[in-house]
This record gives structure tokens, C-alpha cells and sequence, in this order.
């Protein structure tokens, strides 16, 4: 009697610890997608690096990573003289693995994000 009431919960944490790292994975691979991006395009080149290549840097990581869906990049000021900033933001709609039907109806879409600012060399 005991298993039958403590087992539906235990099942649902130990699904909703998985989902947990799962998210946590991908929000990884955003920041790593992003850091590399903006580490492409505040490097001195000659001539500089545009924010349609920055862009498609970071796309190239993320689809090498598993990212099948499209995310929405954002670069402002590439191409800046030097000490300027450049900024690479990331947003992913993260979609749930485990129990995907279950859980988007509770909570809705979440949006993975990530955001870097470096100086221009």
C-alpha cells in the first residue's frame, strides 16, 4: 500500500531530476555557443568581423552540439573600433525530453538565454 501511494511521486522526481539536467545541459551549450561567438568576432582581423558571420559562428556550434531548431541570435556592435563592446545574445525555446506533453501544459514554452559582452581588440 505504502509503494502504491509513494511510487507516482517518486517517479515524477526522479523524471523531473533528469529533465533538470537536461535544461541545464543546453543552457551550457548556449553559453559555450555564445562565448564563442563573441571570442570570433572581438578578435582583431583585418578586415573585421560582421555580425552576419558572428551569426552564422554561432550557428555552426550549435547544430555541431544537437541543436536541431533554429535559435535567435543577436550581435550588436561587431565591426566596432577597438575597446568597444561587442554583445552576442542567445535564445533558445527550450522543449522538455522526458514527459514533454505533461509538463509544457503546466509551465508553457522555456526560453533557454544566454548573453556576452567583450571588449573589441
Amino acid at each position: 500500500m505504502e509503494f502504491a501511494l509513494l511510487a507516482p511521486l517518486f517517479v515524477v522526481l526522479l523524471f523531473g531530476l533528469v529533465e533538470f539536467g537536461l535544461s541545464i545541459y543546453d543552457k551550457e551549450l548556449l553559453t559555450n555557443a555564445n562565448r564563442e561567438g563573441a571570442r570570433y568576432g572581438v578578435v582583431y582581423t583585418t578586415p573585421l568581423k560582421t555580425a552576419t558571420e558572428i551569426t552564422t559562428k554561432v550557428q555552426d556550434y550549435l547544430t555541431k552540439s544537437g541543436f536541431t531548431d533554429t535559435a535567435t541570435i543577436n550581435v550588436t556592435g561587431a565591426g566596432g573600433d577597438s575597446g568597444s563592446s561587442l554583445t552576442v545574445s542567445v535564445t533558445f525555446p527550450y522543449m522538455f525530453q522526458v514527459l514533454p506533453h505533461f509538463v509544457s501544459t503546466l509551465t508553457g514554452t522555456l526560453n533557454l538565454t544566454a548573453n556576452t559582452v567583450m571588449l573589441m581588440e
